[in-house]
């Protein structure tokens, strides 16, 4: 996989693993640390709470951007080189955050912030294929598990901070601290090579009908990203909303609820890593959808039993855990990886989680809370049929997804 001597192969692929791993703990860091944060950046820029939310959609634009951005970076230049740079200049976003006086500034600083998360995000996910090919399983699902812990460790730094300083500036500044050695690691890391490129002799028939086929097989994947990310970030969002409404639990409860089902989702990615070393991506994904589909019924068909939607909670959370990294690796079966090609997968991952959560938004106070458990459901049983879809576009005599 890298241009060295194959005694040193090993190792570097060993190094640059743990790199991306690393990379995607900072990943973690970043996406989980404006929430806890919101009130005092509120405090800082003398805004309401409406309108400091914006930075949520603000970072959700810059990542769809970043998402696009990325694509064509990794496809043109060095991997790791972009990463490690992009890196730094989100640390650098990150240490400015709390000094942002003025609320369209934050806004601006957070819009980049998400524009480097995409970049991240996509470089991880592709190079990491680059990287280990047909046999990249069990490393992906680790890459996402490291996401989990940063994303799990970021609201008690915070809160850690905010305790010992009063404020949220250290909080900030610890994070951004947190990622720069990771960024110059990366830097310092042989990047793999992108997959070859395709002959400049003129295009056979046969060649034109192969890249239709495989742009259409992208474009179903981009599906599957967009409903399954809009169940995940419409559960982890609405959950605590919906317990407080349907009166299973007050605001402490609701708030260890909603942590309960992050927990569970990074628990879940940590012992797929072993499964997805000896089960193919398809089983695995069957396993999960069937997994989130009967969570979220206890939670419909026991909906005044606060038992049944911890369950549930637990459930949803450990099977969904895994879906979206065995989706990629799923697809580096059947398509060849290019910066451009997971792009589109995040373009559709980050439009989900934008769309299906607004949805339940609007209809939620309207149509009563259950609204939230049936569109997650819905979006669950579109996404098995979407998979069913995938599976017959895919399916040739011999596969072995």
């Amino acid at each position: 996989m890298f241009a060295s001597e194959p005694v040193s192969m090993h190792r570097t692929r060993f190094y640059v693993t743990i790199g991306y791993c690393a990379a995607f703990v900072a990943l973690g860091l970043t996406t989980a640390s404006l929430g806890p944060t919101l009130t005092d950046l509120a405090t800082n820029t003398r805004a309401a709470l409406a309108q400091i939310s914006f930075g949520f959609t603000a970072r959700s634009l810059g990542y769809l951007l970043g998402s696009f951005l990325g694509g064509r970076l990794y496809d043109r230049r060095p991997g790791n080189p972009v990463m490690g740079a992009t890196l730094l200049l989100l640390a650098l976003c990150m240490a400015f955050v709390p000094l942002i006086p003025v609320l369209w500034v934050l806004i601006a600083v957070l819009l980049l912030v998400g524009m480097f998360e995409g970049v991240v995000d996509v470089g991880g996910n592709t190079l990491l294929v680059w990287v280990h090919g047909v046999k990249v399983g069990p490393y992906m699902n680790a890459l996402h598990f490291f996401f989990g812990v940063g994303a799990f460790l970021s609201p008690i730094v915070v809160a850690r901070t905010l305790a010992a300083s009063g404020g949220v500036t250290w909080a900030y500044w610890i994070l951004a601290l947190l990622i720069a050695p990771v960024a110059v690691f990366v830097l310092r890391l042989p990047s793999p090579p992108a997959p070859a490129e395709t002959s400049s002799t003129p295009e056979s028939t046969s060649t034109t009908v192969a890249r239709q086929t495989n742009a259409l097989l992208v474009m179903l994947i981009a599906v599957f990203f967009f409903l399954y990310v809009g169940s995940e970030g419409s559960f982890g969002g609405w959950i605590a909303t919906y317990a407080k409404a349907t009166g299973l639990g007050d605001a402490a409860t609701a708030a260890y609820l909603t942590s309960m089902f992050w927990g569970a989702l990074t628990l879940g990615r940590l012992l797929s890593i072993p499964l997805a070393a000896r089960l193919r991506p398809r089983m695995l994904l069957v396993g999960d959808l069937v997994g989130c589909l009967l969570s979220v019924l206890v939670v419909l068909v026991w909906s005044d039993a606060p038992a049944a939607l911890w369950i549930g909670t637990f459930g949803a959370g450990f099977s969904m855990a895994s879906i979206f990294p065995t989706m990629i690796s799923f697809a580096g079966r059947h398509l060849t990886t290019t910066g451009k090609t997971t792009a589109w997968f995040f373009v559709g991952a980050s439009s989900g989680g934008m769309l299906i959560p607004w949805l339940i938004g609007q209809w939620f106070e309207s149509s009563g809370p259950r609204v939230t458990v049936f569109m997650i459901l819905a979006s669950l049983i579109l996404d098995l049929a979407m998979f069913g879809v995938i599976i017959r576009f895919v399916r040739k005599p011999g596969t072995t997804d």
